[in-house]
C-alpha cells in the first residue's frame, strides 16, 4: 500500500503525527475517521498522487500517532486541538493552505480546522457525518440506536476502555461491519492494519475523542453554530446506505454551515473510500481539480 509515498513522523506542539506523502501539485490532506488509521485512504490516495500532493495523516489518539494524556477536561483530544495538530503539520511540510477532505471523526477536525483557520483550507471535503451540532440537538431516535457508541465511549474511564479490551480484534471486526456491507470491502493488508493499530492505548484515546465531543466540541459547536461560516467552497458526500441518509437531511444541515455547497450520496455504507473507491475517487478529484461539470 502506498507505493512511491514517503512515511514519516512530525512533532507538532501536541503530538507527534504519523503519516504518508507522495505526488505533485496542490497539496491535498486527507483525515481519517473512526477506528482508522492512514491507511483508510490507500484505495484512492495513488489516483490523488497523480493530480495533487497527497498528505494523509493518523489524527493524534489513533493509528501510529502518539496518545498524549487528554486532561481532567479532555481537551487534548478536541477537534480544536486535532485541527491544530494538522495545521502545523502542513506548514512543516511547506504548505500554509491547502485542500482538505475528511472523513467520520477526521471531518469533524475538517470542520473545526476550516472554522479556526479559514486562510488554511483552500476548499473543503466531508465525508459521511452531518455536523456535531445537528447530531447532537436532533437526536434522531434511529441514529441514536445506531450511534450509541458516541455515548458509551464518552463515559468516563476506565469503563469503556476496560470492556472493550477484553476482546480487541472482535470489537474491530464489529466495528467494520456496517449494516447491509460487511467486511468484504476491506483488503486483508488493510483490515491486519486496523487490527494492529487497535491497541488498549488507540482504545483510549478513541474514547478521550468522544469524551472531548461531549465537553468541548459540543459548546464549540453551539457558539459558533449561526455565527460562524466555512468560507471556502464545501463539498458534502455521503453513503446511500448509510446513517447520515437514513436519519438526516445531510445537504439541508450543512448549508446552516456553508454557503458555497454542493454533495451528493455514493453507492456505499459509512465508508466509501473504501465501499466505493472509485466513485469516491471521481467525486473528490472533480470537486478539488475543478472539473466537477466536465
Amino acid at each position: 500500500m502506498f507505493e512511491g509515498f514517503t512515511k514519516t513522523q512530525i512533532e507538532t506542539t501536541g503530538a507527534t503525527i504519523n503519516l504518508v506523502h507522495g505526488g505533485s501539485g496542490p497539496p491535498l490532506l486527507l483525515l481519517h475517521g473512526n477506528p482508522f488509521n492512514y491507511v483508510m485512504w490507500h484505495k484512492i490516495a495513488p489516483e490523488l498522487a497523480r493530480d495533487f500532493t497527497v498528505v494523509a495523516a493518523d489524527l493524534r489518539g489513533y493509528g501510529d500517532s502518539s496518545k498524549p494524556d487528554g486532561g481532567p477536561d479532555h481537551a487534548a483530544y478536541s477537534f480544536r486541538a486535532m485541527a491544530d495538530d494538522q495545521v502545523e503539520v502542513m506548514a512543516k511540510l511547506g504548505f500554509d493552505s491547502f485542500f482538505l477532505a475528511g472523513h467520520d471523526r477526521g471531518a469533524r477536525v475538517s470542520h473545526r480546522l476550516a472554522l479556526d483557520h479559514p486562510d488554511k483550507v483552500v476548499k473543503l471535503a466531508l465525508i459521511d457525518i452531518v455536523p456535531t451540532h445537528t447530531a447532537l440537538t436532533e437526536l434522531p431516535l434511529g441514529w441514536v440506536r445506531e450511534s450509541y457508541h458516541w455515548f458509551f465511549l464518552a463515559q468516563p474511564y476506565d469503563y469503556p476502555e476496560r470492556l472493550i479490551c477484553t476482546d480487541l480484534e472482535y470489537y474491530m471486526r464489529k466495528k467494520l461491519d456496517k449494516k447491509g456491507v460487511g467486511l468484504s470491502p476491506f483488503t486483508e493488508e488493510a483490515l491486519a492494519e486496523y487490527i494492529r493499530c487497535c491497541t488498549p492505548e488507540q482504545i483510549h484515546g478513541v474514547c478521550e475523542d468522544y469524551r472531548a465531543t461531549l465537553t468541548i466540541d459540543f459548546p464549540l459547536d453551539s457558539a459558533d453554530f449561526g455565527a460562524k461560516k466555512i468560507a471556502c467552497p464545501v463539498q458534502a458526500l455521503w453513503g446511500e446506505l448509510s446513517h447520515v441518509e437514513r436519519h438526516f437531511k445531510p445537504m439541508e444541515a450543512w448549508s446552516r454551515w456553508a454557503d458555497d455547497l454542493r454533495g451528493k450520496a455514493l453507492p456505499s455504507g459509512h465508508y466509501p473510500a473504501e465501499q466505493c473507491p472509485e466513485e469516491t475517487y471521481e467525486a473528490l478529484y472533480g470537486f478539488f481539480s475543478g472539473r466537477e461539470d466536465a
